[in-house]
């Protein structure tokens, strides 16, 4: 069961590459060709700031910030792609689409850029997926996010200047929220036959070893009538051999 829901493809590891070169041709684009590019990001509370909601996050102010950016990106996406490969796409469009928003209309003035809120809702829905599906694996993974990138937490709050902290917290929310929302097509964790509710333990071949005191029967009454016709057609089977 657990290999269905988990497959390697060449897909987690070749889109999240994609994502990230997307975003290092962006900023080779901005700094060799045209660096207005940088000016198209998310400008809250303004009709044209609204575009930057799509092309803010392949935008950096510098080579620290988009290096900063570019080694969670692909880890969590990757991890993305693994555990959640049948949503990881829709995951990333509505993640890019509501943090955005989210920045746009609780942000500051100012041009909002980075793939940060992206990376914050990302942080935020594989780790409240993983506890809310319960699987061991997803929880296991959600603990692992939240030893290496639990110390972001202090980051959406406004502790650091020339920092989008609201794009971060709009990322938080958006994680959580899209992990509250995509509940299908998500590893289920694994239920025995006595777990489930059509379980009858009269009819467990293995509960009928025990009498009523709890103590194990090795053989059963009816094996042993089957074992004696069996052997009884064995016999027969000889028989009849010999005879001919």
């Amino acid at each position: 069961m657990a290999q269905q829901q988990f497959r390697y493809s060449n897909a987690i590891i070749v889109y999240p590459l994609l994502l990230v070169f997307s975003i290092w041709l962006v900023f080779w684009y901005q700094v060799r060709i045209d660096s207005g590019i940088r000016h198209f990001g998310i400008y809250p509370q303004k009709i044209e700031g609204l575009l930057g909601i799509f092309t803010s996050p392949f935008l950096h102010s510098g080579l620290s910030h988009l290096y900063n950016n570019s080694i969670p990106l692909l880890i969590l996406s990757m991890a993305l792609f693994y555990f959640y490969n049948k949503i990881a796409w829709r995951v990333l469009f509505f993640g890019m689409l509501i943090s955005g928003l989210l920045t746009w209309v609780i942000g500051k003035s100012g041009n909002h850029i980075g793939a940060s809120g992206v990376i914050y809702m990302l942080v935020s829905f594989i780790f409240f997926k993983g506890i809310i599906a319960k699987h061991y694996r997803l929880i296991a993974l959600s603990l692992i996010i939240i030893f290496l990138y639990g110390s972001m937490i202090w980051y959406v709050f406004p502790i650091k200047d020339g920092m989008s902290w609201e794009g971060h917290l709009g990322g938080l929310i958006t994680g959580f929220l899209l992990a509250l929302f995509f509940k299908s097509k998500v590893a289920k964790p694994e239920k025995y036959l006595w777990e489930t509710e059509a379980y009858n333990e009269e009819d467990d071949p293995f509960m009928k070893h025990f009498d009523e005191d709890g103590n194990f029967i090795e053989i059963l009454p009816e094996d042993e009538i089957e074992d004696e016709s069996t052997t009884q057609r064995e016999m027969n089977y000889i028989y009849k051999e010999s005879e001919e």
